[in-house]
C-alpha cells in the first residue's frame, strides 16, 4: 500500500510503498476513501521536523536536560545511538479518516461488519494511507446520507465539540470563537447547533464569510481594532458567557481579549496552540477559569480506552472521544436542514497520489487554504501487499549464513541489535515484519532488509529463514517463541520469555518437538565486566554473595510494560535481567526465591527486593527501585567471596578488592552490557549448526524464578523451584 511517512531528522515528506497492515485483536481493517489533512496542526509537525537538530534542541529544551543525563550515565556514545534511532524514525501523518471495514479482529465482532463505511481519529492510526488498522474505540459509523469527503471531518469535529463541552455553556448563552480555522468554523457551528449564540473573530475576512455561512451571529476583523465594545452590545451589557481560543500564535493576545469581553466567572476553552500568559489582575476579578481541551474528548491519551477497548462507566463518563466522533458524524447528515455543513469548508482537493504537491501547499503556504481533502482510488484493491514474499522460495541459502528474520522493530531493536546485526558478515538480514508496514518498510531500507511485512507469517512460513530475532511486547514473546521453533527456525527472544507457568510450558513443549534452539535477551552474562566478574568468583570457594542494586528511575503512567496485555510489570520485564545475571555469575541453581515489595505508590509494584538461594549454599539479593534519581548510576553489582570484593558500576567501571589491594578498570567512554556478545554468539550457533550458546534449561529455570518473585509476592512466603 501507499502511505505518507516523514522522515524526523530532515522533515522530509514522501509518499511511499510499504506493507499492507494486518487487523488486530479489537481493532477494524479499513480501506481508506478520505482522509483529511489538519492543515494548523499538520504544518506544525512538519515544520518542526525540518527544524535543525539546534533549532530542535531550543524548541524542546525538557528533552534536552534527559539527553544530558543519560550520556552521564551511560555514556556517549549509548546516548548517541539513542537519539539517531528516535530521529530516524518514520512519522506517519494523518489523523481524521473515513474509508470501508474490510476486516474485523477478535472482540470487535457485532461493533462493526465488512463493508460498512466508518469515520476513523487518532495519530498514528487514522493515517494518510491506503489502508490503516484502527481500534473499535476510535471509530464511529458514517449515516448514508453523508458523504466520504465529510465524514473524514470526523476527528476535527469531536476536538471541536469536546472543546465546545468544556465551555459548560447552556441554551441561550453566548459564546466567541477566536480563531476561524477548521477547528473553530466546526466549534462555531456547534455551538449554534447547541442553541448557543456565537460571535468569531480573525484576521481573516473569507474565513469570517465562512463563519457567516455557518450561522455565527457576529463576526469580527481582529485587525480592525477592539471588538470589546462590540461583544458588550452583542450580549446587552453582560460579557460572553465562554469563549474558546482556536488561534494558533505565540502570542497571548488570545487570553488578553478573553479577559475583556468575558462576564464575571466565564470559562475559557483551550484548544489551540498560544501563548499562555494570563493577565492575572483581570482574571482574578473575574474569577475566570481556564480548561485546557483533551484533544477529542475523554479516553485521549488512555492507552486502556484508545487500545484495548475499554469503557467508562456512563454514569460518570457520558461523552467519551467514541461518542464524540460518533455524535459529529451524526449530525453531518442530511436528515435535518439544520446541520453540521463541513462542505463548504473544503478548499482544495487532491487525489491521494498527488499528497506530496498538497502537503508543498499546505507547508509552504502558497495559496490560501482551509480544508484539504485526499481522495483515495474507490475501485477494490486486495490488501495483500507487493512487498510480502512468497511462502516458499527456491533454496539458495549460502552454507555457513545465519538467515534472520525479525519480528518487531521498536527502539530498542533499532538502537541496540539491528545495527550490530547489519554488520556481522555471517548474518544474512532476510525480513523484517512489524505491525505497521510503515516501521517495517523503513528498517528494511536502514539495515539492509531484503524484504518487509506486516504479518509474522512472512518470516514464520518462509523456508529460506533459518533464525527469527523476536523483539515484540513482552505478552507476545511466549507464542511467537514456540511457532518459531515449531517451524524449525533457532529463536533469540528478548526478555521475558515467558509471563506465566502456563506460557513458559507452552515454549518447553515446542522445544521438545523441535531440533532448533531457543535463545533469550539476557546481554548482561556476555558483557566483558561480567564474565571478568564471574571468572574470578569461580576461583573462589562458595558460599558466595552478591548483591545487584537496581536504580531504574520511574516508567511513565501510561507505559505498555505496566498494562497486562502487553508487559506486565516490570518484575517479569526487567528483573529477569539480574536474576539471570545472578545464575550466570553464581554457576549454581537457583533452589529457592522470596520477595517483599515496598507499598506501591505510582500503581505498580516498582520498589521490592529479592533473595534467591542457590543449591551450593550461596546467596544473592536483587534491590530494585524506581525510587531513585535516574543521573545516578544505574547498576551497581557487588560480589563477595573467600576475602575478595568485586564491584561493577554500570559497566562503566569494574574494582576487585583483594590483599587489601584495590584495583579498578574503566570501559573508557562507552557501556559493554553485553549486547554486541550476545547477538555474535547466536549468529554463530546458527551458522555452525553448533549447540545453543546458553544452556536452556539455565534459562527456563531462570524465567521460572523470575515468574516465583511475583508468586512471592503474592503469597508471602518463599517459593522452592
Amino acid at each position: 500500500m501507499k502511505q505518507i511517512v516523514q522522515s524526523a531528522r530532515s522533515g522530509k515528506l514522501a509518499l511511499k510503498e510499504v506493507p499492507d497492515p494486518k487487523v488486530r485483536s479489537g481493532h477494524v481493517l479499513v480501506r481508506t476513501r478520505s482522509s483529511l489533512i489538519s492543515a494548523g496542526t499538520e504544518r506544525m509537525v512538519v515544520q518542526f521536523a525540518k527544524k535543525s537538530l539546534a533549532a530542535k534542541a531550543k524548541a524542546r529544551p525538557d528533552l534536552v536536560r534527559k539527553v544530558l543525563e543519560k550520556t552521564k550515565r551511560d555514556g556517549i556514545a549509548s546516548t548517541m545511538r539513542a537519539v539517531l534511532a528516535r530521529l530516524d524514525e518514520p512519522l506517519p501523518l494523518g489523523y481524521s479518516a473515513c474509508g470501508d471495514v474490510i476486516a474485523v479482529g477478535d472482540g470487535a465482532e457485532g461493533k462493526f461488519r465488512v463493508g460498512q463505511r466508518i469515520a476513523v481519529a487518532g495519530a498514528g492510526l487514522a493515517n494518510h494511507a491506503d489502508f490503516n488498522v484502527v481500534p473499535v474505540n476510535l471509530a464511529a459509523p458514517v449515516p448514508e446520507d453523508v458523504n466520504d469527503e465529510e465524514a473524514c471531518f470526523g476527528t476535527l469535529g469531536s476536538i471541536a465539540l469536546h472543546g465546545v463541552r468544556n465551555m459548560g455553556l447552556e441554551f441561550g448563552d453566548c459564546a466567541v470563537v477566536i480563531g476561524a480555522g477548521l477547528v473553530g468554523q466546526l466549534a462555531a457551528q456547534l455551538l449554534e447547533l447547541a442553541g448557543i449564540r456565537v460571535a468569531v473573530f480573525d484576521y481573516n475576512d473569507g474565513r469570517l464569510e465562512l463563519a457567516k455561512y455557518g450561522r455565527a451571529e457576529l463576526t469580527w476583523n481582529l485587525g480592525n481594532g477592539d471588538p470589546t465594545e462590540a461583544v458588550m452590545d452583542f450580549t446587552e451589557g453582560r460579557g460572553c458567557d465562554g469563549i474558546l481560543i482556536a488561534a494558533a500564535t505565540d502570542s497571548s493576545d488570545p487570553f488578553h481579549l478573553a479577559a475583556s469581553i468575558a462576564r464575571d466567572r466565564a470559562r475559557v476553552s483551550l484548544v489551540g496552540v498560544t501563548g499562555t500568559e494570563v493577565p492575572y489582575r483581570e482574571f482574578m476579578h473575574k474569577e475566570l477559569s481556564v480548561v485546557v481541551s483533551r484533544s477529542y474528548g475523554p479516553g485521549r491519551y488512555d492507552p486502556d480506552f484508545e487500545g484495548r477497548g475499554m469503557k467508562y462507566p456512563l454514569g460518570w463518563v457520558p461523552w467519551t472521544e467514541t461518542r464524540n466522533l460518533e455524535e459529529v458524524v451524526r449530525r453531518m447528515s442530511r436528515a435535518s436542514d439544520h446541520r453540521l455543513a463541513v462542505e463548504p469548508l473544503i478548499t482544495h482537493r487532491f487525489d491521494f497520489d498527488k499528497a506530496e504537491d498538497a502537503y508543498a501547499m499546505v507547508t509552504d503556504n502558497t495559496e490560501p487554504h482551509l480544508g484539504v481533502v485526499l481522495n483515495y482510488a474507490k475501485e477494490d484493491k486486495n490488501p495483500v501487499s507487493g512487498l510480502r514474499i512468497p511462502i516458499t522460495v527456491s533454496g539458495n541459502k549460502k552454507a555457513g549464513d545465519c538467515v534472520l528474520g525479525v519480528i518487531g522493530a521498536g527502539s530498542f531493536a533499532r538502537t541496540m541489535l539491528l545495527p550490530r546485526l547489519k554488520k556481522m558478515k555471517n548474518c544474512r538480514l532476510h525480513t523484517i515484519a512489524t505491525q505497521r508496514g510503515i516501521s517495517a518498510e523503513h528498517s528494511q531500507g536502514a539495515f539492509g532488509f531484503e524484504f518487509s511485512a506486516a504479518d509474522e507469517a512472512a518470516v514464520f512460513e518462509n523456508d529460506e529463514i533459518n533464525a527469527v530475532l523476536i523483539t515484540t511486547p513482552h505478552s507476545s514473546h511466549a507464542a511467537l517463541t514456540a511457532a518459531a521453533l515449531a517451524a524449525g527456525k533457532n529463536v533469540l527472544v528478548e526478555k521475558p520469555l515467558a509471563l506465566d507457568r502456563g506460557q513458559l510450558n507452552s515454549v518447553i513443549e515446542a522445544r521438545n518437538g523441535s531440533d532448533a534452539f531457543f535463545q533469550v535477551g539476557f546481554n548482561r552474562r556476555f558483557a566483558p565486566m561480567a564474565i571478568k566478574m564471574r571468572d574470578r568468583l569461580a576461583a573462589l570457594p562458595a558460599p558466595r554473595v552478591v548483591l545487584l542494586r537496581v536504580n531504574a528511575g520511574q516508567l511513565p503512567s501510561d507505559s505498555w510494560q505496566n498494562a497486562p496485555e502487553e508487559g506486565n510489570g516490570r518484575i517479569l520485564g526487567e528483573m529477569c535481567h539480574f536474576v539471570d545475571l545472578a545464575r550466570f555469575l553464581m554457576g549454581s541453581s537457583i533452589s529457592s526465591v522470596q520477595a517483599a515489595a515496598a507499598s506501591a505508590t505510582r500503581g505498580a509494584c516498582d520498589d521490592l527486593t529479592a533473595t534467591l538461594n542457590f543449591t551450593d549454599g550461596s546467596l544473592a539479593t536483587i534491590a530494585y527501585t524506581a525510587k531513585g534519581d535516574t543521573a545516578f548510576s544505574k547498576e551497581l553489582f557487588e560480589a563477595y567471596a573467600g576475602g575478595v570484593v568485586i564491584m561493577i558500576d554500570n559497566f562503566r567501571s569494574i574494582t576487585v578488592v583483594a590483599d587489601g589491594k584495590e584495583n579498578k578498570t574503566g570501559a573508557g567512554l562507552d557501556q559493554d552490557k553485553g549486547h554486541k556478545g550476545e547477538l555474535e554468539a547466536f549468529v554463530e550457533a546458527t551458522a555452525t549448526g553448533g549447540p545453543a550458546p546458553v544452556d536452556e534449561a539455565e534459562i527456563v529455570e531462570v524465567s521460572l524464578a523470575t515468574i516465583a518473585i511475583g508468586e512471592s509476592l503474592r503469597t508471602g512466603a518463599p517459593v522452592s523451584l
